[in-house]
């Protein structure tokens, strides 16, 4: 009798040409990173049965493109990948597969898969309660698992008849960095009796030209008001970015930044750990802040076509993410116009010292860090994608077997 995965897998290689072959497909870094712990999450699931699967699929920080214009521009580029990868699933069909975030790509695969008979799972949900609503009939005609990460998500979806699941929040999963204060200054070379602050203009070449030049001018405004020499500036460098945009980075560093020391480091979660409070692009990264407990300012801009084309058709009450999550505003949102120096400052200096403004805003990023760790099992937010893979890929092998012992 066929029950456990290891007992149907081997019923497939004794039917079928090649064992089981899991497909996971990301489009940027941060989906390649849940992708590579996915998979290291699966091996572990089989192997307790006894068994594996071959995993193949699409990743890498070339695909990632963010804003309409930006988009526009790499489409031939995107498109010409999209081919290939099509191509590849006629060559070799997947038993089930996986599709991380990066939806303009993603929903075409995910009709491709649905032609083949192939389970999808779409991990990350795009945003679709921000905008393009109308993409949800996509998900209703070929998604066959919503696995979520935010909280608001699942009921949003179960409301459209589409199965979703509030997975938990990933990064929610992970433990804070475990470097001491005095580790991380000696390895950055800052002064661990001056207060930090954090600097986090995204993890795109174009989202820091974008960012973090004003960054810097609120940088200059806030050490003027501050005893001279009394504060320090933490800038992590994204791993997504090559050789010459972390140049580009060192030079804006030292063309407006003269005089005040402000360090390039690795580690945004440990830079966010140890920092007073920062300035967070949004994005992700104002995530890891949330979760971190790290009071911050939201800041973010875009073309005035990317952002006049966002003003008619995103109809949500926030841009912060912490924000949407608690459901009221959280943390301060400054973006495109409200995006200034001064309003910076205005918005981070009461965040510094011990006092109401900074203890009301950790307590409420404590509340948020509680929303976004699912309940139940203790596999986390992976793990439980993990399981979810097992449960379909059994049940598509299993199908097949019948089917070839039937036929």
């Amino acid at each position: 009798m066929v029950s456990t995965t290891a007992d149907i897998i081997e019923a497939a290689r004794a039917t079928a040409t090649s064992m089981a072959t899991i497909f996971i497909s990301a489009g940027e870094a941060s989906g390649e990173r849940y992708g590579a712990l996915l998979i290291e999450a699966l091996k572990q699931r089989l192997a307790r049965d006894g068994c594996t699967a071959d995993f193949v699929g699409m990743g890498g920080p070339d695909m990632a493109v963010m804003g309409i214009t930006e988009v526009i521009r790499h489409l031939p580029r995107i498109y010409r990948e999209f081919r290939k990868l099509k191509q590849s699933l006629y060559d070799r069909r997947p038993d089930v597969a996986v599709l991380i975030d990066f939806p303009d790509i993603h929903f075409k695969l995910a009709r491709e898969l649905r032609s083949l008979g192939v389970p999808v799972i779409f991990f990350v949900s795009p945003q679709l309660w921000a905008w393009k609503k109308h993409r949800i009939k996509l998900v209703q005609r070929y998604v066959d698992r919503m696995l979520v990460i935010f909280p608001f998500e699942e009921p949003f979806y179960r409301e459209r008849g589409v199965m979703a699941e509030f997975v938990g929040h990933p990064l929610a999963d992970l433990p804070l960095p475990a470097i001491s204060r005095e580790q991380f200054a000696a390895e950055n070379k800052l002064d661990p009796a001056k207060t930090w602050i954090g600097l986090l203009p995204g993890s795109r070449a174009k989202e820091i030209r974008d960012n973090l030049p004003e960054m810097l001018k609120a940088v200059r405004e806030l050490v003027g008001r501050h005893d001279r020499g009394s504060l320090e500036f933490v800038l992590p460098l994204a791993a997504t970015l090559n050789a010459a945009q972390r140049e580009f980075v060192r030079r804006l560093v030292e063309q407006q930044g003269k005089g005040v020391s402000i360090r390039l480091v690795e580690d945004a979660r440990a830079a966010l750990l140890q920092a007073r409070a920062s300035v967070v692009a949004s994005g992700t990264a104002t995530v890891e802040a949330a979760l971190i407990g790290n009071p911050f300012v939201v800041v973010y801009r875009v073309s005035p076509i990317t952002y006049g084309i966002a003003k008619r058709v995103v109809k949500v009450p926030h841009v912060a993410m912490a924000n949407l999550i608690a459901g009221k505003r959280v943390v301060p949102e400054l973006i495109q116009k409200e995006f200034t120096a001064s309003n910076i400052v205005r918005h981070l200096d009461p965040l510094l010292p011990d006092g109401p403004r900074r203890q009301s805003m950790m307590k409420e990023l404590a509340a948020i860090r509680g929303l976004l760790l699912a309940r139940g099992d203790e596999t986390g937010a992976i793990g439980r994608v993990a399981r979810i893979a097992v449960e379909l890929l059994e049940s598509q092998i299993r199908g097949g077997v019948r089917e070839t012992v039937h036929s």
